[in-house]
């Protein structure tokens, strides 16, 4: 896969998908589930991804036991669930975009990711440091704060399974909600930003969702069927648990 020429406009690799961000979150007046810039310029309000997968996973069932009270008291693992649909969309989400905009993808470790969850629930995912892989072709390579890969794909199973396995692990210990149904949820998320975002990325999610799950494949292979309309779960997200909800349009349950 040959790179994307670079926009002449962009200051550093990641200038095309934080305007992005920051045009998407204007849109929305400001309630974006990431950070534009991706690094935060304070550590005020922002807690550490990290601190959730530590055992006794003291914090992540607090916050489990408030996405249940806010979710028409939830059972547990229905909120569990919940809760990830959101933190994990909006972690993959930039890299998802970053790969289809001009196939730079920002890396975040485990320990330099934040998140920030409001009052009524909503969630929000920063970092302290980002590093943007770049393919050997592109006119950032080697350029401070880039690493040249050969296999997007690779790299960035490699990042899910560095940030999102731990912390699917530890909600999987909390509450008992199914692994497969978790990583469903990721593999949406690098399905859905391709079609909601076509109209400002350069390629066609007919050609790019495929591609994409293709590439990753390990954990997110079969977990989504692509449709003539275009794709279903074949995991729920467990919101069609919650009382008086109807399934998503896209759940497995509205065959």
């Amino acid at each position: 896969m040959s790179a994307v020429a670079s926009d002449p406009l962009d200051v550093n690799p990641l200038g095309g998908l934080t305007g992005l961000l920051a045009r998407a979150a204007e849109e929305r007046g400001g309630a974006l589930g990431v950070h534009p810039g991706l690094v935060v310029d304070s550590l005020a309000g922002w807690s550490r991804t990290a601190d959730l997968v530590r055992e006794p996973y003291t914090e992540l069932r607090h916050l489990i036991e408030a996405h249940a009270r806010r979710n028409e008291d939830a059972p547990l693992h229905v909120a569990a669930a919940l809760l990830w649909k959101g933190l994990g969309y909006w972690q993959v989400l930039p890299m998802t975009l970053g790969w289809a905009l001009n196939r730079r993808l920002p890396l975040t470790r485990l320990e330099d990711t934040l998140y920030r969850i409001s009052g009524d629930g909503r969630v929000t995912i920063g970092a302290t440091a980002v590093t943007t892989a770049v393919l050997p072709g592109d006119p950032f390579a080697g350029a401070p704060g880039t690493v040249v890969v050969s296999d997007l794909g690779e790299t960035l199973r490699q990042s899910l399974h560095a940030v999102q396995a731990p912390v699917i692990k530890a909600i999987h210990a909390v509450a008992r909600v199914g692994m497969r149904n978790l990583w469903g949820s990721t593999a949406e998320a690098l399905v859905q930003p391709l079609r909601a975002y076509a109209e400002a990325l350069p390629g066609d999610p007919l050609v790019d969702v495929p591609m994409l799950l293709g590439l990753v494949d390990k954990p997110v292979v079969n977990l989504i069927q692509l449709t003539d309309t275009g794709y279903r779960r074949r995991t729920c997200c467990m919101w069609v648990k919650v009382p008086g909800a109807e399934a998503c349009a896209t759940c497995c349950l509205g065959r």
